[in-house]
């Protein structure tokens, strides 16, 4: 007869080999589910590589996912369960702990299909989100980059924008928009500082996104000695970027930038009432485009009594606010002005160049000697902007 010792012992080694089995069978599957997960996940991202698990807006049956900043595995669940993508947001929420995708998805737009697995939806929502690429050239005007956005396809709304465009507060942790003094006459507050270059941008962005990534490149592009040279000159950061403005309207050739800004930094500083209305035909086409008139070469006499402190052939000095978007070249010539030159008035030549002149006489000729071509050649009607979608 077996002892109550020996019962108990034995009991207990039954335990322990179940036990062992059953960590060396967890050991096993867990292997081999790490296995099969990472051979799903390398055929994913094969697939994505070679675009034939590429799903956007063009795609049959595709549907749009947005995932805003904040959203976390359960709300994403939610949302792909109203879109009838899944059928159990539990069961999504589970195979994302267990697959690693908890707290990987990305927060943008992403396009999906019901006939995509879990994994596959797992994983895509956890890739870049799909953007729209847009290049905004230096010297465009605000109206002009909501054209360049509206025509990319991204659903901002317009209103809101301008609010964004005229709410400083919303971005003073950005030094040279706390810099910005109030003008009730100034055209929009941050008009001037969405800086041209090429950027990506989600479908979905709002307007605080899109205004917010403008800035932001702006911000890496003001060095620290333009805040110095900007006082050394006597002028505050926003009258620089006032005065780029209208250098970039006035040309894109860097070499005339410098003698351009020579010429108005002379007249700004003259003594001379007359002078110091710097008489830019910049300032008039950007009056006659909110109008929505096309450029001109030469300010007629009634655009010259336009009543608008924008004028700058009524007002004296610099405009309330910028009149487009300045390149560097047109800030670092705002800044740096072509030394020595004893320039007062230019006008354009027609054909992509500038003549300048120290008096009004000499200047009076070359608007004789130009003027033809003026009448000959239309005035660009502004920079086209080139709009490609990218998934970077």
């Amino acid at each position: 007869m077996i002892s109550k010792k020996v019962k108990i012992a034995l009991q207990a080694l039954i335990i322990v080999v179940l036990v062992i089995g059953c960590g060396l069978l967890g050991v096993f599957l867990g292997y081999n589910y790490v296995i099969s997960q990472t051979e799903r996940f390398d055929a994913l991202e094969q697939a994505i590589e070679e675009e034939t698990l590429v799903i956007n807006e063009s795609t049959p049956g595709a549907i749009m996912i947005v995932i805003d900043s904040g959203d976390n595995t359960s709300a994403i669940a939610t949302k792909l369960k109203e879109m009838n993508l899944i059928e159990n947001e539990l069961v999504f929420s589970v195979m994302s702990k267990f697959n690693g995708f908890d707290g990987g998805y990305l927060a943008g737009t992403h396009f999906l299909t019901k006939d995509l697995t879990y994994d596959e939806m797992m994983y895509i929502l956890c890739q870049e989100p799909k953007v729209t690429r847009i290049t905004f050239p230096e010297g465009m005007t605000y109206l002009q980059v909501k054209a360049a956005l509206s025509k990319a396809g991204l659903s901002y709304n317009d209103a809101e924008l301008d609010e964004c465009m005229n709410s400083a507060n919303l971005f003073v942790d950005y030094e040279f928009v706390s810099m910005i003094a109030a003008d009730e006459n100034r055209d929009f507050i941050l008009n001037g500082y969405l800086f041209p270059d090429t950027y990506d941008f989600d479908m979905n962005a709002d307007a605080q996104e899109i205004v917010r990534t403008f800035l932001r490149n702006m911000n890496a592009k003001m060095q620290d000695d333009y805040y110095a040279r900007a006082e050394k000159l006597g002028m505050t950061m926003d009258e620089v970027i006032v005065l780029a403005s209208l250098i970039q309207s006035e040309t894109t050739e860097a070499k005339d930038m410098l003698l351009i800004s020579a010429v108005f930094h002379n007249r700004l500083n003259s003594e001379d009432p007359s002078l110091r209305r710097l008489g830019s035909c910049a300032s008039i086409n950007f009056l006659r485009e909110k109008d929505g008139l096309p450029k001109v070469w030469a300010a007629s006499s009634a655009d010259q009594l336009r009543e608008s402190p924008y004028n700058t052939y009524l007002y004296e000095g610099l405009p309330p606010g910028p009149i487009c978007m300045p390149g560097i070249d047109a800030i670092q010539a705002a800044l740096y002005p072509e030394p020595n030159a004893n320039l007062f008035y230019f006008c354009a030549t027609g054909d992509g160049g500038t003549a300048y002149a120290t008096t009004y006489e000499e200047h009076l000729a070359n608007i004789a000697l130009y003027e033809a071509y003026w009448n000959d050649t239309p005035r660009p009607t502004g920079t086209e902007t080139d709009v490609t979608e990218a998934n970077e």
